[in-house]
C-alpha cells in the first residue's frame, strides 16, 4: 500500500500488505479462502491494533448493502459495514427503535459488536445483547450463519473481536419507537454520588457522569429520560432528592445545577455538535447518542481507555481511582462514568455482571498516557477490572483470564474456527497466548 492507513485516532499506523474491497460475498468468501492472514476493517473507531495485520485488511464498505426489517419478528438485517447513524431513521419510519446507542452514532455495528462497545442505563444491555444472529466468513472460506435461537457457538462469536471469521451481517432485535428528553447537570457534589449511586445513575434509561479528576464534584451529569409512562427513570420515582420548580427554574438536584444552556462533555469546547439538551424532546436515535449524527469526527485528537468493575463496586473503585487523580488529570480532556446490564456474552465486559464502565479520554500523547493506564489498572485491580477491547489497555492474558469465565472456552473457539491463524494478529497474540 502507497497511502497511509490507519485508525481513526492516528495513533495505529496498519501494517497491512494491502487492502482489499470486494464487491460480493462470493468474492469476499474466495479473498478470505485465499489469504493466509487477514482481518476485517470497520470504521477504525479503535485505538489499539485490534483492527491490524500483518496480512490483508478487507473492507465490506462496497458489498451491497442490506436493511431489511421484519416487523413480525420486531428484527432488521443488516450489513456489517452499516453505521448506526444509517439504520436509525429508516428504523424510526418503521416505528421501531434499538434498545441502546452509543455515544457516537458514526461506528460500523460489525465493529461494536465485536469489541463489546455499549450505550448506557441500568437496565439496558450492551449494543451486541441485540444481535440475534450473524453471518460470517470463516478460514476455508465457508459462509455460517449462528444465531441465538440455536445456542452453540452464539454467545462466543457476537462479541467476537474479529477471531472467528469476517461477519457479513447482522440481525438485531428491535423495540417500539420512544421519545426522550435531555437535562445536563452542572457541579455534582462527589459525597452525593458516593451516597446515592444507584438512584444518580438510575435517573434516567440512560444517564452519564463527566469527570475532570480536578475536584470534589463531578462536572456534569446527562440525563436521557424517556417519556412514554413505561420508559422508566422518571425523577419521581427516586424520593426526595428530585427536581422540584419554582418560577419556572429546577432547584438543585441532588445538590446540581440543571444547566442553563447546552453543554459539550469536555470542558471549553462548543456543545454546537452534540445532541438536544434542555428537556427538548425528540426521537430515541436523536439523543441517546451524545452527538449530531451531522457531527463527523474528524481529526480524532484523542485516546480512550475504559474498564468495567462490577456496579456495586463503584464507590470504592472510584476512591481507589481518587488517589491517583494528580496522574489522571494532566493526561486528561474528560472521564465519563455509565452503568450497564449484565449478559451472557463471553467476552463481553459485563458478561453475568451488572457493571460500571469508566471511561477516559486523554490527551493524544501516547507515551505520557500509557503508564497512566497501567496505573489506573494497578488501582482497579482488587474490583476485577475488564477492559474495552477496542481501546488502550495493558492487561496481561492471565488477568484475563481471570476476569472472563469463558476465557478458555473462547480460546477454544478461535482454535476450532481458526486453526492456521489465518485471523490472529498481534493483539490476539498477546490477549490469548496460543499456548492458552
Amino acid at each position: 500500500m502507497t497511502e497511509r492507513l490507519g485508525n481513526w485516532a492516528g495513533n495505529i499506523d496498519f501494517r497491512a500488505r494491502r487492502l482489499l474491497r470486494p464487491r460480493s460475498v462470493p468474492e469476499l468468501r474466495s479473498l478470505v479462502a485465499g489469504s493466509d492472514r487477514i482481518r476485517a476493517l470497520g470504521t477504525g473507531h479503535s485505538f489499539n491494533r485490534i483492527a491490524d495485520t500483518t496480512g490483508d485488511l478487507v473492507s465490506l464498505a462496497d458489498l451491497s448493502p442490506v436493511l431489511e426489517i421484519d416487523s413480525a419478528s420486531a428484527t432488521v438485517t443488516v450489513s456489517a459495514g452499516t453505521r448506526y447513524g444509517e439504520l436509525v431513521a429508516p428504523l424510526h419510519r418503521a416505528g421501531f427503535a434499538l434498545h441502546n446507542l452509543g455515544s457516537l452514532p458514526h461506528i460500523s455495528v460489525a465493529g461494536a459488536c465485536a469489541t463489546g462497545t455499549h450505550g448506557s442505563g441500568p437496565g439496558n444491555g450492551s449494543l451486541s445483547t441485540a444481535v440475534a444472529g450473524l453471518e460470517l466468513v470463516t478460514a476455508d472460506g465457508d459462509l455460517v450463519t449462528l444465531r441465538r435461537a440455536d445456542g452453540g457457538d452464539f454467545l462466543g462469536a457476537v462479541v467476537g473481536l474479529g477471531a472467528l471469521g469476517v461477519v457479513t451481517r447482522l440481525t438485531l432485535d428491535l423495540v417500539p419507537a420512544f421519545e426522550i428528553a435531555q437535562h445536563v447537570y452542572d457541579d455534582l457534589p462527589r459525597d452525593q454520588l458516593d451516597a446515592h449511586p444507584a438512584e444518580i445513575l438510575g435517573a434516567g434509561y440512560s444517564v452519564s457522569l463527566f469527570t475532570d479528576w480536578t475536584g470534589p464534584r463531578i462536572n456534569q451529569v446527562w440525563v436521557k429520560r424517556r417519556l412514554d409512562p413505561d420508559g422508566g427513570g422518571e425523577p419521581h420515582r427516586h424520593g426526595g432528592a428530585e427536581p422540584h420548580r419554582h418560577d419556572g427554574v429546577e432547584s438543585p438536584w441532588y445538590g446540581a445545577t440543571p444547566a442553563a444552556e447546552p453543554r459539550h462533555p469536555v470542558p471549553g469546547m462548543s456543545a454546537v455538535h452534540c445532541t438536544e439538551q434542555l428537556g427538548v424532546p425528540g426521537p430515541w436515535h436523536a439523543r441517546l447518542p451524545h452527538f449530531r449524527l451531522e457531527f463527523t469526527p474528524s481529526s480524532g485528537e484523542e485516546l480512550q481507555s475504559e474498564f468495567f468493575v462490577p456496579r456495586e463496586r463503584l464507590v470504592d473503585a472510584l476512591a481507589a481511582l481518587d488517589g491517583i487523580a494528580d496522574r489522571i488529570a494532566p493526561v486528561l480532556q474528560i472521564s465519563e462514568i455509565r452503568t450497564i446490564a449484565a449478559d451472557e456474552l463471553w467476552l463481553s465486559p459485563c458478561y453475568r455482571r451488572d457493571s460500571a464502565a469508566l471511561h477516559f479520554t486523554w490527551v493524544k500523547e501516547t507515551e505520557a498516557v500509557l503508564p497512566v493506564v497501567a496505573a489506573v489498572e494497578q488501582r482497579l485491580a482488587p474490583f476485577g477490572p475488564r477492559p474495552h477491547w477496542g481501546k488502550l489497555f495493558v492487561t496481561p492474558p492471565e488477568q484475563l483470564h481471570d476476569s472472563y469465565d469463558r476465557y478458555a472456552d473462547f480460546a477454544k473457539l478461535i482454535r476450532r474456527y481458526d486453526p492456521a491463524g489465518k485471523f490472529r494478529n498481534e493483539m490476539l497474540d498477546r490477549c490469548f497466548p496460543t499456548t492458552g
